[in-house]
């Protein structure tokens, strides 16, 4: 029996997040072996008009093929892939598999290559060239990330990826009217004390076209404007590994020191390239179904009564000149149970603890979302 609440994700996807047109091209990607919501695209896009395009990866299979690649390798990986992403008007990418630290003990360098020379080329075009979303997929991996059973997994997801986005979206509109008239931005909590400036930078919705779980609105700051300390407050599971007790220290705009619970690999990290240790995003999250982490970045960067402040590449659509082969979204959460905060916007007070507190944001406080 089909899961209606999967069919509504489905022709949501299709018809809402990326509107597929008849004629267009959508390549449909999965990571795993999950069928039943690629199988749903493809029946909608069919429907709609396009033209669907399947393709599958196993993490299993990558794991092994990167432990020996090479730069030519990776280029011309590249290449034949970049081709086939320059064919589509649209992508909808699922995120699954049977294991989450698939990739944990693939060295360092070999990742690296990957991501400088094959992801950063095909992602790049996607981005910025198609109209595409990505989501999670609700398996036996993704609930045991989260803590839950699956089928208590299952009931968060479908209430997260099926809530009402237009309504989201509309509440969005006065954020971004403010965070475009904004200068100065200040961030404290506990271990933090950040300032950092958004003169000129636009304010961007993510209100359910582009990923799944949806729910933030981002900028990013002048390059060189960042200055202060930030003590993240969640874990964050990059390249298979679990880093812990983020902290970053900021001067003129670069990251000058960076400890966790592995600082020596964290700095690795930032040593990717120039880019690396410099922010390209700051966005604050406000889905109000997701609450607590799960060490998915698609998920925790929505949290509410959260924000985002990326170390690496930033976005074409919101350019503060920082190119790098990364783009890491790391998260603090400023509720009172993860030790509370305030974010300010020239001087004035607009969210304590989680909650905006001037009127014409009330809107994106989680009661008004639900």
């Amino acid at each position: 029996m089909k899961d209606p609440r999967m069919e509504k994700l489905a022709q949501s996807i299709i018809n809402y997040a990326i509107e597929l047109k008849p004629g267009e091209k959508v390549l449909i990607e999965v990571n795993g072996l999950e069928i039943p919501l690629a199988q749903a695209l493809v029946k909608y896009a069919y429907e709609a008009g396009g033209h669907p395009f399947l393709h599958v990866n196993n993490n299993t299979l990558l794991r092994e093929l990167l432990k020996g690649m090479t730069e030519e390798q990776a280029q011309a990986m590249a290449r034949w892939d970049l081709a086939r992403m320059k064919e589509m008007d649209a992508f909808v990418g699922i995120r699954a598999g049977e294991n989450a630290n698939e990739l944990s003990d693939v060295p360092g360098d070999k990742m690296s290559i990957y991501q400088k020379e094959y992801q950063r080329t095909v992602t790049d075009h996607r981005v910025s060239h198609t109209k595409w979303v990505v989501m999670r997929y609700p398996n036996a991996s993704t609930a045991q990330l989260a803590n839950t059973s699956i089928e208590a997994f299952e009931d968060f997801y479908f209430n997260v990826c099926n809530l009402d986005y237009a309504k989201m979206s509309k509440a969005m509109d006065p954020l971004v009217e403010l965070i475009e008239r904004t200068d100065k931005v200040r961030i404290t909590g506990p271990g933090t004390d950040l300032t950092f400036s958004i003169k000129g930078m636009k304010g961007i919705k993510c209100d359910g076209h582009i990923n799944i779980p949806d729910g933030e609105v981002y900028t990013a700051p002048l390059r060189e404007s960042v200055n202060g300390r930030i003590s993240y407050t969640i874990a964050a599971l990059y390249q298979g590994f679990t880093y812990e007790n983020i902290v970053l220290e900021f001067k003129d705009g670069k990251i000058v020191k960076a400890t966790a619970n592995d600082t020596e690999r964290i700095e690795e990290i930032f040593n990717t390239d120039e880019g690396a240790r410099y922010i390209g995003e700051f966005a604050i999250g406000v889905n109000p179904y997701i609450l607590h982490p799960m060490k998915d970045t698609l998920f925790d960067e929505k949290i509410d009564g959260s924000f985002h402040f990326t170390p690496g590449n930033c976005y074409d659509d919101c350019y503060n000149g920082n190119k790098s082969a990364i783009h890491w979204d790391l998260v603090c959460i400023q509720r009172p149970e993860y030790g509370g905060g305030e974010m300010y916007f020239d001087d004035v007070l607009i969210r304590k603890d989680g909650r905006f507190v001037i009127p014409e944001l009330q809107g994106l406080n989680p009661e008004n979302l639900k």
